[in-house]
């Protein structure tokens, strides 16, 4: 199932950026040099004058042992609130045909929504 991606703020982007630099230890060249981009285009982001491609956000990810959404999304912008997470986290331990099921009644519940969603709109 596929889920759409959308436009984010470059100041949120280029705050993380700086936090993840700086937890790092790392000054800006030693940044860019370990994510393989020029030292001037991570002023760049850092300073929200630009946006990181998706390919600069995959090799800062990469680089740096994150995922592309810890540097897009702020942690309300994303994921389950505390009681889906608990029960994300139950349905990890499940054996692997238990995850199937669940899997495919969780998307199914969401084609439902989303056809709901799309038969409301048609009507407004």
């Amino acid at each position: 199932m596929g889920y759409s991606v959308w436009i984010v703020s470059p100041m949120s982007i280029a705050a993380r950026l700086i936090t993840l630099r700086k937890e790092n230890g790392l000054t800006q060249q030693e940044m860019s040099d370990k994510i393989g981009l020029h030292v001037n285009q991570v002023r760049r982001y850092e300073s929200g004058s630009a946006q990181p491609s998706l390919e600069a956000l995959k090799k800062i990810a990469i680089a740096m042992s994150i995922t592309i959404d810890s540097l897009v999304f702020g942690p309300e912008e994303r994921g389950p609130d505390e009681e889906l997470r608990l029960q994300f986290e139950a349905v990890s331990h499940m054996p692997p045909e238990e995850k199937k099921i669940t899997q495919a009644l969780l998307e199914g519940m969401i084609v439902k929504h989303q056809a709901k969603q799309m038969v409301g709109g048609l009507r407004s």
